[in-house]
């Protein structure tokens, strides 16, 4: 029986498909623990594994961003990033860009030695490790330890082709285009990050462990062994010709429980009444960051109510709840978060900000989607669903609650049969199919 851990970095949306695939593991024969932040200890529990309380990074998300707590350097990075989402799509990716290095490799030295330390106390035979936890990456690569990459965005996190550059979308959708200096500017923030990344990574390896080889392009850094890819198969994928086709490459499809709970007594009587007031139902969710996003979130809502009087809303509305409780009504739920995989069996379309886990859950739900993307590898997601006929996209910056109410009415009166059998392949992968290919190629 193989000894595993799984290391996942303080944030909701990581954490959580991670000890899905830590509970697939389980299942499919290995021994299991997985590493994280103590708030993160349940998600263990739920998978039926052993937890192993490590931190690494001083950034964290338990859930709603505003309301965890970490440091004032970290909330402030949080705030600055927040605001630039309110000036467009490559406002937000510079600043992200230059909070790079403080919010993914802030302390590689201790991430290096607690590593050490925890094998040295429990040792594993391999690691599975989150392709943006960069310190914990070059730790093991310092260490030699064997690990696989768990990828849990956009595929083109992974950056192997020589031209691409983390943290500057492969594609992008066709509501949103910025402008060609605008782009310019990003490729120059990105490719100074990427050359810092590297140059660190390098002097790193060679002041801790000058016996390894150095670790070459830092981005580019993942397992030569096994990569889990949280994301559909797609033709169009970057480099699906080349490292795309490496049996070392797992597709999941989704990272979603078999045996997940239905959404309980309290949703159960949200949505009845709801169904009353207006038979269709929209899940609006913008994720645990951009839930702050309080402007988008009205924009959306009153969009969806006036566009389709035949349709209510239920709106996540993070630690904005109470600033849009006045949106609350017959055909309105608000709450501070939602049970989103148990609600999107029920409902019938979706509005999300293109983060991976919804778009990956929305298409294991059979739910189409309509893509708000603001940041990170939202644009590229955003560019997959509509290529794939999974969803339609507009741009947030400069929304209009016109432009949502129509947009939402073209996903609720579509057939959706592109959608169906995207459905199909994403229901036949899964994390227990990932989990014992995962273990054979670890064999």
């Amino acid at each position: 029986m193989p000894r595993v851990h799984v290391i996942a970095p303080p944030f909701r949306s990581h954490a959580q498909p991670l000890s899905v695939l830590a509970g697939a593991l389980r299942a499919a024969g290995a021994e299991v623990r997985f590493a994280c932040s103590e708030a993160f200890a349940p998600l263990a529990a739920a998978a039926g594994v052993g937890f192993t309380p490590l931190t690494v990074t001083r950034n964290a998300n338990t859930g709603i961003a505003r309301r965890t707590v970490q440091g004032g350097a970290e909330a402030a990075r949080l705030e600055e990033f927040l605001h630039a989402t309110r000036a467009g799509a490559v406002p937000a990716l510079l600043v992200q860009a230059r909070h790079r290095r403080a919010d993914m490799l802030a302390e590689p030295d201790r991430v290096l030695a607690e590593l050490r330390a925890l094998h040295a106390r429990r040792p594993a035979d391999w690691y599975v490790v989150d392709q943006l936890s960069y310190a914990v990456t070059l730790a093991l690569h310092c260490l030699d330890l064997p690990f696989a990459t768990f990828c849990p965005g956009h595929p083109s996190y992974l950056a192997h082709s020589p031209g691409a550059l983390f943290g500057v979308p492969h594609a992008w959708p066709r509501a949103v285009r910025p402008a060609p200096a605008d782009l310019v500017a990003l490729r120059e923030e990105a490719g100074a990050n990427d050359a810092a990344f590297t140059a660190l990574f390098t002097e790193f390896t060679a002041r801790h462990t000058p016996h390894r080889p150095a670790p070459g392009r830092a981005f580019a850094l993942s397992s030569p062994h096994a990569v889990v890819l949280n994301y559909p198969r797609f033709d169009w994928l970057p480099g699906l010709s080349g490292a795309g086709r490496d049996p070392r490459f797992v597709f999941s499809g989704h990272c979603t429980r078999a045996d997940a709970a239905g959404p309980g007594p309290f949703w159960e009587a949200e949505l009845s009444r709801l169904r009353r007031a207006g038979p269709r139902v929209v899940l609006v969710a913008l994720g645990t960051f951009l839930s702050a996003r309080e402007d988008v979130l009205e924009t959306v809502t009153r969009g969806v109510l006036d566009g389709r009087p035949d349709t209510s809303v239920i709106l996540a509305a993070g630690d904005r709840a109470g600033a849009l409780a006045h949106l609350a009504g017959p055909r309105t739920a608000v709450a501070e978060s939602v049970p989103q995989q148990a609600l999107l069996a029920r409902v019938d379309a979706m509005v999300h900000h293109g983060g991976n886990n919804s778009f990956t859950e929305c298409l294991a739900a059979r739910v189409p989607a309509l893509v708000l993307p603001f940041s990170s590898d939202q644009f590229a997601i955003a560019h997959d669903a509509e290529r794939a006929g999974a969803g339609l996209c507009l741009d947030p910056h400069g929304l209009r609650a016109a432009e949502v109410g129509e947009a939402v009415s073209a996903l609720l009166d579509a057939p959706h049969h592109a959608l169906a059998g995207l459905t199909r392949q994403v229901r036949a992968l899964g994390p227990a199919r990932a989990a014992r290919r995962l273990l054979a190629l670890m064999a």
